[in-house]
Protein backbone atom coordinates (compact mmCIF):
# COMPACT_ATOMS: atom_id res chain seq x y z
CA UNK A 1 0.00 0.00 0.00
CA UNK A 2 1.52 3.40 -1.25
CA UNK A 3 1.42 6.06 0.82
CA UNK A 4 -1.55 8.17 -0.26
CA UNK A 5 -4.01 5.06 0.29
CA UNK A 6 -2.62 5.30 3.75
CA UNK A 7 -3.25 8.99 4.32
CA UNK A 8 -6.89 8.07 2.87
CA UNK A 9 -7.49 5.33 5.30
CA UNK A 10 -6.09 7.08 8.14
CA UNK A 11 -8.76 9.71 7.61
CA UNK A 12 -11.78 7.95 7.03
CA UNK A 13 -11.00 6.56 10.71
CA UNK A 14 -10.46 9.93 11.96
CA UNK A 15 -13.44 10.92 10.67
CA UNK A 16 -15.97 8.20 11.54
CA UNK A 17 -14.28 8.55 15.07
CA UNK A 18 -15.08 12.25 15.21
CA UNK A 19 -18.95 11.74 13.87
CA UNK A 20 -18.95 8.82 16.85
CA UNK A 21 -18.00 11.10 19.27
CA UNK A 22 -20.31 14.16 18.14
CA UNK A 23 -23.39 11.75 18.10
CA UNK A 24 -22.51 10.10 21.32
CA UNK A 25 -22.00 14.18 22.84
CA UNK A 26 -25.78 15.13 20.97
CA UNK A 27 -27.85 11.62 22.37
CA UNK A 28 -26.22 12.40 25.59
CA UNK A 29 -26.93 16.19 25.80
CA UNK A 30 -30.63 15.72 24.35
CA UNK A 31 -31.36 11.73 24.99
CA UNK A 32 -29.55 10.74 28.23
CA UNK A 33 -32.38 7.80 29.13
CA UNK A 34 -31.23 6.05 25.47
CA UNK A 35 -27.40 5.43 26.60
CA UNK A 36 -28.16 4.64 30.40
CA UNK A 37 -26.30 1.70 30.49
CA UNK A 38 -24.01 2.18 27.68
CA UNK A 39 -21.59 4.13 28.98
CA UNK A 40 -19.97 3.38 32.25
CA UNK A 41 -21.43 4.90 35.19
CA UNK A 42 -19.10 7.07 37.15
CA UNK A 43 -18.44 5.78 40.04
CA UNK A 44 -19.54 8.74 43.34
CA UNK A 45 -17.56 9.53 46.44
CA UNK A 46 -18.59 8.16 49.98
CA UNK A 47 -20.87 10.41 51.46
CA UNK A 48 -21.08 10.36 55.40
CA UNK A 49 -23.39 12.21 57.25
CA UNK A 50 -22.21 13.80 60.72
CA UNK A 51 -24.75 13.80 63.61
CA UNK A 52 -25.73 17.50 64.21
CA UNK A 53 -24.42 18.90 67.80
CA UNK A 54 -26.69 17.61 70.76
CA UNK A 55 -27.37 21.30 71.62
CA UNK A 56 -28.06 20.21 75.75
CA UNK A 57 -30.86 17.38 74.34
CA UNK A 58 -30.40 14.09 76.02
CA UNK A 59 -28.66 11.17 73.24
CA UNK A 60 -30.61 8.07 73.52
CA UNK A 61 -29.42 5.97 76.48
CA UNK A 62 -27.13 8.88 78.07
CA UNK A 63 -28.02 10.27 81.72
CA UNK A 64 -24.96 13.24 80.72
CA UNK A 65 -27.82 16.06 81.82
CA UNK A 66 -29.25 14.18 84.81
CA UNK A 67 -25.50 13.67 85.77
CA UNK A 68 -24.55 17.41 84.86
CA UNK A 69 -27.51 18.61 86.63
CA UNK A 70 -26.93 16.59 89.90
CA UNK A 71 -23.24 16.28 90.17
CA UNK A 72 -22.90 20.28 91.23
CA UNK A 73 -24.62 19.35 94.34
CA UNK A 74 -22.82 16.55 96.06
CA UNK A 75 -19.86 17.61 97.92
CA UNK A 76 -16.88 14.72 99.49
CA UNK A 77 -17.29 15.28 103.39
CA UNK A 78 -13.68 15.16 105.43
CA UNK A 79 -14.37 14.01 109.41
CA UNK A 80 -11.59 14.11 111.72
CA UNK A 81 -11.41 12.47 115.53
CA UNK A 82 -8.77 12.83 117.65
CA UNK A 83 -8.11 9.92 119.48
CA UNK A 84 -5.25 8.48 122.01
CA UNK A 85 -4.65 5.07 123.08
CA UNK A 86 -3.93 6.36 126.66
CA UNK A 87 -5.66 5.19 129.78
CA UNK A 88 -4.69 8.39 131.63
CA UNK A 89 -6.20 10.77 128.96
CA UNK A 90 -7.56 12.28 131.96
CA UNK A 91 -4.71 13.48 133.84
CA UNK A 92 -3.01 14.69 130.74
CA UNK A 93 -5.57 17.12 130.03
CA UNK A 94 -5.31 18.37 133.70
CA UNK A 95 -3.09 21.81 133.57
CA UNK A 96 -1.46 21.23 136.75
CA UNK A 97 -0.67 17.18 136.05
CA UNK A 98 0.98 19.05 132.37
CA UNK A 99 2.51 21.60 134.61
CA UNK A 100 4.99 18.89 136.68
CA UNK A 101 4.79 16.13 134.54
CA UNK A 102 4.53 17.41 131.05
CA UNK A 103 7.99 16.74 129.64
CA UNK A 104 7.93 13.34 131.06
CA UNK A 105 5.35 12.01 129.50
CA UNK A 106 6.16 9.03 127.28
CA UNK A 107 5.35 8.73 123.50
CA UNK A 108 2.22 5.97 124.31
CA UNK A 109 0.97 8.31 126.32
CA UNK A 110 0.36 11.17 124.05
CA UNK A 111 -2.47 11.88 122.04
CA UNK A 112 -2.37 9.90 119.05
CA UNK A 113 -2.52 11.41 115.16
CA UNK A 114 -6.28 12.48 114.41
CA UNK A 115 -8.12 10.30 112.72
CA UNK A 116 -9.43 10.76 109.21
CA UNK A 117 -12.27 9.70 107.47
CA UNK A 118 -14.40 10.21 104.61
CA UNK A 119 -18.20 10.47 102.79
CA UNK A 120 -20.31 12.04 100.80
CA UNK A 121 -23.40 14.75 101.33
CA UNK A 122 -25.77 16.31 99.39
CA UNK A 123 -26.63 20.45 99.42
CA UNK A 124 -30.13 20.66 99.60
CA UNK A 125 -30.24 24.59 100.26
CA UNK A 126 -28.63 27.76 98.59
CA UNK A 127 -27.88 28.65 102.14
CA UNK A 128 -25.46 25.77 102.53
CA UNK A 129 -27.65 22.92 104.05
CA UNK A 130 -26.05 19.80 103.72
CA UNK A 131 -27.78 16.17 103.81
CA UNK A 132 -25.52 13.07 104.84
CA UNK A 133 -25.48 10.06 106.91
CA UNK A 134 -25.44 10.46 110.73
CA UNK A 135 -22.62 7.47 110.61
CA UNK A 136 -20.45 9.94 108.47
CA UNK A 137 -20.35 12.52 111.26
CA UNK A 138 -21.07 10.91 114.16
CA UNK A 139 -18.17 11.85 116.84
CA UNK A 140 -16.13 14.11 114.27
CA UNK A 141 -14.14 16.82 115.75
CA UNK A 142 -13.74 18.82 112.91
CA UNK A 143 -16.00 18.49 109.54
CA UNK A 144 -14.60 20.00 105.77
CA UNK A 145 -16.82 20.07 102.92
CA UNK A 146 -15.20 20.00 99.70
CA UNK A 147 -17.73 21.57 97.02
CA UNK A 148 -17.47 20.31 92.83
CA UNK A 149 -15.78 23.22 92.32
CA UNK A 150 -12.76 22.58 94.59
CA UNK A 151 -13.37 24.84 97.38
CA UNK A 152 -12.74 24.00 100.84
CA UNK A 153 -14.96 25.01 103.86
CA UNK A 154 -15.64 24.05 107.51
CA UNK A 155 -19.26 22.79 108.64
CA UNK A 156 -20.96 22.83 111.77
CA UNK A 157 -23.72 20.11 112.68
CA UNK A 158 -27.20 21.75 112.41
CA UNK A 159 -28.95 18.10 114.14
CA UNK A 160 -29.01 14.56 113.80
CA UNK A 161 -31.02 11.87 113.92
CA UNK A 162 -29.43 8.57 114.53
CA UNK A 163 -32.70 6.63 114.31
CA UNK A 164 -32.91 7.35 110.23
CA UNK A 165 -28.84 7.62 110.16
CA UNK A 166 -29.34 11.01 108.76
CA UNK A 167 -27.56 14.79 109.59
CA UNK A 168 -27.85 17.70 108.47
CA UNK A 169 -24.64 20.30 108.72
CA UNK A 170 -24.18 23.76 107.18
CA UNK A 171 -21.56 25.83 105.42
CA UNK A 172 -21.37 29.28 105.40
CA UNK A 173 -21.40 30.15 101.80
CA UNK A 174 -24.85 31.51 99.53
CA UNK A 175 -25.83 30.80 96.07
CA UNK A 176 -24.66 27.24 96.10
CA UNK A 177 -26.69 24.71 93.74
CA UNK A 178 -29.13 22.53 95.46
CA UNK A 179 -30.39 19.28 94.25
CA UNK A 180 -34.43 18.87 93.56
CA UNK A 181 -36.09 16.26 95.48
CA UNK A 182 -38.10 13.98 93.55
CA UNK A 183 -40.87 11.66 95.41
CA UNK A 184 -39.96 8.82 96.32
CA UNK A 185 -43.47 6.95 96.99
CA UNK A 186 -43.54 7.40 93.37
CA UNK A 187 -40.54 5.02 92.77
CA UNK A 188 -41.51 1.45 90.76
CA UNK A 189 -39.10 -1.48 91.05
CA UNK A 190 -37.32 -1.63 88.10
CA UNK A 191 -36.51 2.56 87.73
CA UNK A 192 -32.90 3.62 86.16
CA UNK A 193 -31.57 5.25 88.98
CA UNK A 194 -27.99 6.71 89.58
CA UNK A 195 -25.55 6.95 92.31
CA UNK A 196 -23.23 10.08 92.89
CA UNK A 197 -20.36 10.20 95.51
CA UNK A 198 -16.54 9.58 96.69
CA UNK A 199 -15.81 6.21 96.51
CA UNK A 200 -13.05 4.86 98.39
CA UNK A 201 -11.32 8.38 98.18
CA UNK A 202 -10.48 8.03 94.08
CA UNK A 203 -13.39 11.57 93.47
CA UNK A 204 -16.35 11.96 92.19
CA UNK A 205 -18.02 9.24 90.58
CA UNK A 206 -20.76 8.07 88.69
CA UNK A 207 -22.95 4.67 88.27
CA UNK A 208 -25.58 3.55 87.14
CA UNK A 209 -28.16 0.57 88.23
CA UNK A 210 -32.17 0.18 88.58
CA UNK A 211 -34.09 -0.06 92.12
CA UNK A 212 -33.91 -3.82 92.78
CA UNK A 213 -36.57 -3.57 95.82
CA UNK A 214 -38.41 -1.30 98.01
CA UNK A 215 -39.59 -1.32 101.58
CA UNK A 216 -36.28 -3.05 102.47
CA UNK A 217 -36.90 -3.05 106.49
CA UNK A 218 -35.22 -6.04 109.62
CA UNK A 219 -31.68 -5.16 108.39
CA UNK A 220 -30.29 -4.35 111.23
CA UNK A 221 -29.07 -0.89 109.77
CA UNK A 222 -31.53 1.59 111.78
CA UNK A 223 -34.20 1.72 113.96
CA UNK A 224 -36.47 3.15 111.34
CA UNK A 225 -35.42 1.08 108.18
CA UNK A 226 -37.68 1.92 104.63
CA UNK A 227 -34.90 1.57 102.66
CA UNK A 228 -34.69 1.69 98.42
CA UNK A 229 -32.47 -1.28 97.39
CA UNK A 230 -30.21 -0.91 94.42
CA UNK A 231 -27.65 -2.73 91.84
CA UNK A 232 -25.94 0.62 91.18
CA UNK A 233 -22.60 0.42 92.63
CA UNK A 234 -22.37 2.03 96.20
CA UNK A 235 -18.89 1.50 98.18
CA UNK A 236 -16.62 3.21 100.91
CA UNK A 237 -17.54 7.03 100.55
CA UNK A 238 -20.50 7.07 98.59
CA UNK A 239 -22.44 7.26 101.98
CA UNK A 240 -24.01 10.26 102.32
CA UNK A 241 -24.51 10.77 98.44
CA UNK A 242 -26.76 10.88 96.01
CA UNK A 243 -29.02 8.05 94.22
CA UNK A 244 -31.06 10.32 91.51
CA UNK A 245 -33.43 9.77 88.70
CA UNK A 246 -32.89 9.76 85.18
CA UNK A 247 -34.04 13.82 85.33
CA UNK A 248 -31.09 14.43 87.71
CA UNK A 249 -33.74 14.81 90.89
CA UNK A 250 -32.66 13.04 94.31
CA UNK A 251 -34.78 9.96 94.78
CA UNK A 252 -32.82 8.64 98.16
CA UNK A 253 -29.39 9.05 100.16
CA UNK A 254 -27.13 6.49 99.77
CA UNK A 255 -26.52 4.76 103.26
CA UNK A 256 -24.96 0.78 103.60
CA UNK A 257 -24.12 -2.16 101.44
CA UNK A 258 -24.20 -5.67 101.74
CA UNK A 259 -20.74 -7.08 101.28
CA UNK A 260 -18.49 -9.92 102.60
CA UNK A 261 -15.54 -8.27 100.66
CA UNK A 262 -15.87 -4.79 101.73
CA UNK A 263 -17.07 -3.47 98.24
CA UNK A 264 -20.08 -3.28 96.27
CA UNK A 265 -21.82 -6.86 95.65
CA UNK A 266 -24.54 -5.47 93.58
CA UNK A 267 -27.12 -5.10 96.95
CA UNK A 268 -26.92 -1.50 98.34
CA UNK A 269 -29.67 0.54 100.46
CA UNK A 270 -30.59 3.86 100.29
CA UNK A 271 -32.84 6.79 102.69
CA UNK A 272 -36.13 7.40 100.56
CA UNK A 273 -35.56 10.78 99.85
CA UNK A 274 -39.22 11.30 101.06
CA UNK A 275 -38.21 10.19 104.75
CA UNK A 276 -35.13 12.55 104.42
CA UNK A 277 -36.89 15.66 103.25
CA UNK A 278 -39.36 15.10 106.36
CA UNK A 279 -36.26 14.82 108.59
CA UNK A 280 -34.49 17.70 107.30
CA UNK A 281 -37.54 19.72 107.81
CA UNK A 282 -37.89 18.36 111.92
CA UNK A 283 -34.49 19.63 112.35
CA UNK A 284 -34.50 23.30 110.53
CA UNK A 285 -37.69 23.98 111.77
CA UNK A 286 -37.69 22.07 115.98
CA UNK A 287 -34.15 21.69 116.18
CA UNK A 288 -34.98 17.66 116.00
CA UNK A 289 -37.01 14.85 115.03
CA UNK A 290 -40.26 14.21 116.78
CA UNK A 291 -41.83 10.53 116.38
CA UNK A 292 -44.81 9.03 117.91
CA UNK A 293 -44.72 6.51 120.50
CA UNK A 294 -47.17 4.13 122.36
CA UNK A 295 -44.77 2.68 124.36
CA UNK A 296 -44.88 -1.18 123.54
CA UNK A 297 -42.85 -4.13 122.68
CA UNK A 298 -43.90 -6.13 119.50
CA UNK A 299 -42.80 -8.67 117.13
CA UNK A 300 -43.55 -10.15 114.11
CA UNK A 301 -46.26 -12.55 113.30
CA UNK A 302 -44.74 -16.00 112.18
CA UNK A 303 -47.19 -19.03 110.10
CA UNK A 304 -47.20 -20.57 113.53
CA UNK A 305 -48.49 -17.62 115.33
CA UNK A 306 -50.95 -16.80 112.78
CA UNK A 307 -52.84 -20.09 112.92
CA UNK A 308 -52.72 -20.67 117.04
CA UNK A 309 -54.58 -17.05 117.06
CA UNK A 310 -56.78 -18.16 114.35
CA UNK A 311 -55.50 -15.65 112.05
CA UNK A 312 -56.02 -15.70 107.75
CA UNK A 313 -52.84 -14.25 107.45
CA UNK A 314 -49.42 -14.02 108.99
CA UNK A 315 -50.10 -10.12 109.14
CA UNK A 316 -49.03 -7.81 112.21
CA UNK A 317 -47.84 -6.97 115.11
CA UNK A 318 -47.84 -9.18 118.19
CA UNK A 319 -47.64 -7.16 121.51
CA UNK A 320 -45.00 -8.62 123.77
CA UNK A 321 -44.56 -6.39 126.32
CA UNK A 322 -46.14 -2.95 127.41
CA UNK A 323 -44.19 -0.19 129.44
CA UNK A 324 -45.93 0.68 132.10
CA UNK A 325 -47.86 3.93 132.34
CA UNK A 326 -47.53 4.64 128.78
CA UNK A 327 -49.89 5.45 125.94
CA UNK A 328 -50.60 1.73 125.16
CA UNK A 329 -50.73 0.62 128.70
CA UNK A 330 -53.48 3.73 129.39
CA UNK A 331 -55.30 2.97 126.45
CA UNK A 332 -55.84 -0.62 127.59
CA UNK A 333 -53.78 -2.89 125.18
CA UNK A 334 -52.41 -6.06 126.39
CA UNK A 335 -49.85 -8.65 125.79
CA UNK A 336 -50.94 -11.14 123.26
CA UNK A 337 -53.03 -8.27 121.40
CA UNK A 338 -52.26 -8.39 117.51
CA UNK A 339 -51.68 -4.95 115.76
CA UNK A 340 -53.90 -5.17 112.50
CA UNK A 341 -53.76 -1.75 111.67
CA UNK A 342 -52.66 2.52 112.44
CA UNK A 343 -55.69 4.89 111.21
CA UNK A 344 -56.67 2.52 108.80
CA UNK A 345 -53.10 1.64 107.44
CA UNK A 346 -52.22 -2.07 107.49
CA UNK A 347 -49.56 -3.62 109.50
CA UNK A 348 -48.02 -6.01 107.55
CA UNK A 349 -44.56 -6.52 110.36
CA UNK A 350 -43.00 -4.89 113.07
CA UNK A 351 -41.08 -2.68 110.83
CA UNK A 352 -44.26 -1.25 109.27
CA UNK A 353 -45.89 -0.50 113.05
CA UNK A 354 -42.84 1.15 113.99
CA UNK A 355 -42.73 3.50 110.36
CA UNK A 356 -46.73 4.09 111.30
CA UNK A 357 -46.61 4.71 114.83
CA UNK A 358 -43.56 7.47 114.05
CA UNK A 359 -45.59 8.89 111.71
CA UNK A 360 -48.46 10.22 113.97
CA UNK A 361 -48.43 13.26 116.11
CA UNK A 362 -47.89 13.60 120.21
CA UNK A 363 -50.41 14.32 122.19
CA UNK A 364 -52.98 13.46 119.11
CA UNK A 365 -55.44 10.58 119.59
CA UNK A 366 -55.16 8.05 116.88
CA UNK A 367 -57.68 4.84 116.77
CA UNK A 368 -55.61 1.29 116.26
CA UNK A 369 -57.12 -1.78 115.29
CA UNK A 370 -56.05 -4.58 116.84
CA UNK A 371 -57.18 -8.54 117.30
CA UNK A 372 -58.12 -10.09 121.00
CA UNK A 373 -59.23 -12.74 121.57
CA UNK A 374 -60.58 -13.43 118.22
CA UNK A 375 -62.45 -10.86 117.91
CA UNK A 376 -61.18 -7.56 116.17
CA UNK A 377 -60.93 -3.95 118.34
CA UNK A 378 -60.95 -0.48 117.62
CA UNK A 379 -58.81 1.01 120.44
CA UNK A 380 -58.04 4.81 120.57
CA UNK A 381 -54.80 5.79 121.84
CA UNK A 382 -53.35 9.12 122.91
CA UNK A 383 -50.12 9.45 121.06
CA UNK A 384 -47.05 9.71 123.17
CA UNK A 385 -43.55 11.59 122.61
CA UNK A 386 -40.87 8.78 121.56
CA UNK A 387 -37.96 9.04 123.81
CA UNK A 388 -34.65 10.94 122.42
CA UNK A 389 -31.80 7.60 121.62
CA UNK A 390 -29.04 8.38 123.58
CA UNK A 391 -25.99 9.61 121.40
CA UNK A 392 -22.72 7.59 121.73
CA UNK A 393 -19.67 9.08 121.18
Amino acid sequence: MNKQAHQKLWLIFSQTVTICLALIFVLRLFFPNLIEGVLPKKTSPLVVKYAEPSLGINIAGSYSQAVKKAMPTVVNIFTSKNVTNSPHQKYLDDPTFRQFFGDQLDDQDRPSQPENSLGSGVIVSAQGLILTNNHVIAGADEIEIALSDGRKMSAKVVGTDPETDLALIKIEADNLPAIAFASSDKLNVGDVVLAIGNPFGVGQTVTQGIISALGRNHLGINTFENFIQTDASINPGNSGGALIDTEGNLVGINSAIYSRSGGSMGIGFAIPATLAHQVMDQIVTQGNVTRGWIGIEAQDITPGLAESFKLKLAQGALIAGIQRGGPADRAGLRAGDILLAIENKPISDTGSMLNLIAALTPNQKATIKIARAEQTLDVVVLIGKRPQPIALR
